[in-house]
């Protein structure tokens, strides 16, 4: 059984179950310990409710691994007969952690050229650094990838209220002026999925210090098998390096600057980096040119997927309001906010040589979208240091984001 409704991931659960008729593999992707072996379970459990054939396996089993290493359709030891495809009904196979095949490529592969049609094959992969290389070009046509984070706000509130709180949020956000009776409970969960994060099972956990030593954990532990997984050399400098990166959230990423304070060469930063990017710890954010060479040619800036992770790499769990980074923390937030809304490829920031900066551009058409400037206080924000921003891009105006305000011309954090 599922327990509790409230645990279900609907959204990515909708996503997967409406490309089930699709004939190419569907591949669920994300951090470690973000919940893709429970929801893929749940996908099975609605293909059984409706009488369909379904096979759940996990490549963590050795004797399972060991026969699929063979041969790809060793498989089907584990489920039925070949012979019984050429009925009508079609076999679904759910597997979990396919990257621990020697060749995931050619397992996915052979089974697509095979068996399209007749075999569906819905998949989790730890992260997307295995995927990403092995999958690239030889699964071309024959699989989409579908993206897993940790919960955002709206999916942390379902999980420890259910829908009440949730559904006040989204009336929150419709009307700017609406005056919830639940807003100062929204802005206590708010100001808790700050500071933890959205890991399922931490979400789930009451105790803070539980929290905590969970978020330690998945440090130490989750995060030292993807380095073990990737074969790095120096463990030390780079978790170095991840915890340098938090404190440096929203900044400017020099990987010059931190091969020297880390005393590594530049190409070892861009390895290490590459792994926590594939991975789905931290996200670079591209700059805004009206040049796209330069584009592509200029620094990023550095956001972390999680702000629980990002907040035990800084070792701070202090409340919003004494906390010296808690600019670096909600404009972390608005990140992974924006990116909800409108996807990572349409985000990017705009910096000048001088120093002027705005801090997110969505561009939602060609040359025409939204600017946002974050700010803790209302009276942090001086609309005349952007001037030269709004004269350069007059399709896409700018408003504030405040952490809480009154002002209804910006953005309330909580209503974005």
């Amino acid at each position: 059984m599922l327990g509790n409704s409230t645990m279900i991931r609907q959204e990515i659960i909708d996503a997967i179950t409406e490309h089930l008729p699709d004939k190419r593999h569907s591949i669920l992707i994300g951090a470690r310990q973000v919940g893709k072996t429970t929801v893929i379970k749940q996908v099975a459990e609605q293909l059984l409710k409706k009488k369909e054939r379904v096979y759940f396996l996990t490549f963590e089993d050795p004797t399972i691994l060991k026969a699929i290493n063979t041969h790809p359709e060793k498989i089907f030891d584990f489920t039925v007969h070949p012979d019984a495809l050429a009925k009508k009904q079609r076999l679904y196979l759910l597997i979990d952690e396919v990257q621990y095949a020697e060749n995931p490529t050619n397992f996915l592969k052979l089974l697509y050229d095979k068996y399209a049609g007749k075999v569906k094959i819905i998949a989790t992969g730890s992260s997307a650094f295995y995927i990403n290389r092995d999958f690239k070009d030889s699964l071309a046509g024959r699989k989409k990838i579908f993206e897993l984070y940790t919960l955002d706000f709206d999916e942390f509130l379902q999980f420890k209220n259910g829908s009440a709180l949730a559904d006040e949020l989204i009336l929150m956000r419709k009307r700017s002026t609406y005056q919830s009776l639940k807003t100062s409970k929204i802005n206590a969960l708010f100001n808790e999925y700050l500071s933890y994060g959205g890991y399922p099972a931490i979400v789930l956990e009451n105790n803070t210090q539980y929290k905590i030593e969970m978020l330690r954990e998945l440090v130490n532990s989750y995060m030292s098998k993807d380095v073990l997984e990737a074969d790095l050399k120096d463990e030390l400098k780079f978790f170095q390096l991840a915890r340098i990166l938090a404190s440096q959230t929203g900044e400017l990423l020099n990987q010059n600057e931190l091969a020297n304070t880390l005393k590594l060469s530049v190409g070892t930063i861009d390895n290490y980096m590459y792994l926590l990017k594939k991975c789905f710890h931290v996200h670079l954010l591209a700059p805004k040119f009206t040049n796209v060479r330069k584009e592509l040619t200029k620094m990023p800036k550095v956001y972390f997927n999680d702000l629980g992770l990002r907040n035990v790499l800084c070792q701070q769990f202090d409340n919003i309001d004494i906390r010296m980074d808690k600019g670096q923390l909600i404009e972390n937030y608005v990140f992974t906010r924006l990116r909800k809304l409108y996807g990572t490829d349409s985000i990017k920031f705009w910096r000048t040589a001088d120093g002027n900066e705005v801090d997110f551009i969505v561009e939602k058409k060609l040359d025409e979208g939204l600017a946002y400037e974050v700010k803790f206080s209302e009276s942090q924000f001086k609309k005349s240091k952007y001037k030269k921003f709004e004269e350069a891009y007059k399709k896409f105006p700018l408003r504030p984001i405040v952490y809480n305000g009154e002002n209804p011309d910006n953005i309330n954090l909580i209503r974005l």
